[in-house]
């Protein structure tokens, strides 16, 4: 019994932190990631970052939001089937609420200066909201030549050629295999992400090491 109220009690926990990140967040997509990573890595220490990194991909790369799809990694890690329930609905239903009024506004005082001014400031926090979030994404993923080769390709790519994002997923996964798979025929070290951090880690704490 008393887990069953210590996971009701988590759930409850999940509900009430996505509903006030939901309205919080401006732009959706990587905009909100700042602000999860905040509420959730910072403030409740759910997840690690390490989980933080995974959860960013895993977001970006499943269909869906990629807020909904945090929230349902994180609801479900944390309280299973109804963690990631009551994490989605608690995500979107201020969001779902806010935007019909948004809606009613704008068809009501769209060609007003004001609000039109206003939407640009807005455009502009959520870019640099995404670039916030990007330069989290790329401290965890890239950590080598080869992601570091990997990540400039697909921004140069995405940007030069009109090709869809989910080709440059499958790219990179496909990219990844084969790049762990051929460091290992040829007998050289393949480096982690987690040994990545784990090498981040010491030199933070015995610097004198790696200088």
């Amino acid at each position: 019994m008393s887990m069953t109220r210590d996971k009701w009690s988590m759930v409850l926990q999940l509900f009430a932190t996505f509903f006030r990140i939901g309205p919080s967040t401006f732009g959706g997509g990587y905009a909100m990631i700042p602000v999860i990573e905040r509420e959730i890595l910072e403030k409740k220490q759910w997840i690690d970052e390490k989980e933080m990194a995974d959860m960013v991909s895993l977001s970006g790369s499943a269909p869906g939001g990629v807020g909904v799809n945090a929230a349902a990694f994180v609801g479900y890690r944390k309280a299973g089937l109804a963690g990631a329930v009551a994490a989605v609905a608690g995500i979107t239903l201020p969001t779902f609420l806010i935007v019909i009024a948004l809606s009613v506004f704008y068809l009501l005082f769209h060609d007003n200066p004001k609000v039109e001014a206003a939407l640009q400031g807005v455009q502009g926090a959520v870019i640099a909201l995404i670039l916030m979030a990007a330069y989290r994404m790329a401290k965890q993923a890239v950590f080598d030549v080869a992601t570091t080769f990997m990540a400039v390709s697909v921004v140069l790519i995405l940007l030069l050629v009109p090709i869809s994002p989910i080709y440059m997923i499958v790219f990179g996964l496909l990219a990844g295999i084969v790049l762990v798979k051929g460091k290992e025929w040829i007998g050289l070290k393949v480096r982690t992400e987690k040994e990545h951090k784990s090498v981040s880690n010491q030199e933070s704490i015995y610097p004198e090491y790696y200088i």
